[in-house]
């Protein structure tokens, strides 16, 4: 299985495609991480110095783009950007079905399921965090929608969630009750955009288009 690779790299930032299978941060079992493939990566470079810091994380199953922080004393500003709501991250997925709205706007609070610690779920007004997912229809095809997804907030399992309290769980989604898939959880972090910690630049970082989840669309 390929590790991915690398997006964008300079002194203070460094963005990688992320395979599925593998998690960003050590969860305390010993597995190998997305971080100890940059770190190795970065020695490679002979940046044996550098500590690669996560900015944000994707679930397991989930592929695409990672940001890592390769400064310290650049991070928190890349962090309050994340915080503040600064960063715009784009999304594609994939659902069973045709999505019936060409775009539907999402504001619903997440918390964690009472009966299922993996799960999280709609709460009720007033309970949970605040969550807002925006989602735009892109292709309908061969009974499955592609989805253009960006996030307002970044709250654990949001685009799953919010999807499937829609009655549209993401292809490939177990846990949430989607369609089986033989190519994984149909859900890829596409597109990024930040301003450099150090520039201020605006940044506009994106992937391969992920071909396992849908053929390329002549126009996008």
């Amino acid at each position: 299985m390929s590790d991915g690779h690398v997006i964008y790299e300079d002194e203070v930032l460094l963005a990688w495609d992320k395979p599925a299978g593998i998690i960003v941060h050590g969860d305390g079992t010993g597995a190998r991480t997305l971080t100890d493939v940059v770190a190795g990566h970065l020695a490679a470079e002979g940046r044996t110095d550098v500590s690669p810091q996560a900015v944000q994380r994707l679930d397991v199953e989930t592929t695409g783009l990672v940001l890592f922080s390769l400064d310290r004393a650049t991070q928190s500003a890349l962090d309050a950007q994340v915080a503040g709501h600064d960063m715009r991250k784009c999304y594609l997925a994939v659902v069973a079905g045709r999505f019936p709205w060409a775009q539907r706007d999402v504001h619903a609070p997440i918390g964690r399921d009472r009966h299922d610690a993996r799960r999280m779920r709609v709460c009720r007004p007033g309970q949970g965090k605040p969550a807002q997912t925006r989602i735009r229809r892109l292709v309908v095809q061969g009974g499955r929608s592609l989805l253009l997804v960006e996030l307002g907030t970044g709250r654990r399992h949001q685009i799953r969630v919010h999807l499937a309290s829609l009655g549209f769980p993401i292809v490939g989604d177990a846990l949430y009750g989607g369609a089986r898939s033989t190519r994984g959880l149909l859900l890829h972090a596409w597109r990024e955009e930040l301003d450099h910690p150090v520039t201020g630049e605006r940044l506009r970082l994106e992937t391969a288009w992920p071909a396992r989840l849908w053929p390329e669309p002549t126009a996008r």
